[in-house]
């Protein structure tokens, strides 16, 4: 009977040794983390200049954030983290802010889809970065908001 038991042994090594080398290699995935709101496909492209603000609740849903500075602007923000190793900390691949500014009839006046590039607020859509001033001043602390840091 030991000599049986010592056999059965002998034919689970090699699916524990398997089974430690799937668990070490899942450990080695990379991970991604999506944080805020997720723009759907296409939907910046739904919003021209003028439509209502009902019309952007529709295609854009509840923002993340509104502000009143000279009408009413709508900011929906959203954060990309990747972890490559498993047990590291997750490293900011993307953060957005899509700001949609309404002038006194709550129509459309512009869309800026704001990022950071090279350490800076970037506009991705007039491709500007924003001069200091009030419009600077409210996204900074969106931005530092969201930050895995």
């Amino acid at each position: 009977m030991v000599r049986q038991s010592g056999g059965f042994w002998r034919r689970l090594k090699p699916a524990f040794a398997a089974a430690a080398v799937c668990l070490a290699l899942t450990a080695c995935t990379s991970e991604q983390f999506q944080k805020g709101y997720i723009l759907p496909p296409g939907a910046l492209e739904q919003i021209p200049i003028g439509a209502s603000q009902d019309q952007v609740l529709i295609v854009m849903g509840t923002p993340s954030t509104v502000a009143t500075l000279n009408g009413e602007v709508f900011y929906y923000i959203s954060q990309r983290a990747e972890r490559p190793v498993a047990f590291m900390p997750p490293k900011v691949i993307d953060q957005r802010v899509i700001a949609i500014y309404f002038d006194q009839n709550r129509q459309v006046r512009r869309i800026a889809n704001y990022g950071l590039q090279d350490g800076k607020i970037f506009d991705f859509i007039s491709r500007t970065t924003p001069t200091s001033g009030q419009e600077l001043s409210y996204l900074t602390p969106l931005f530092k908001l969201i930050s895995f840091r």
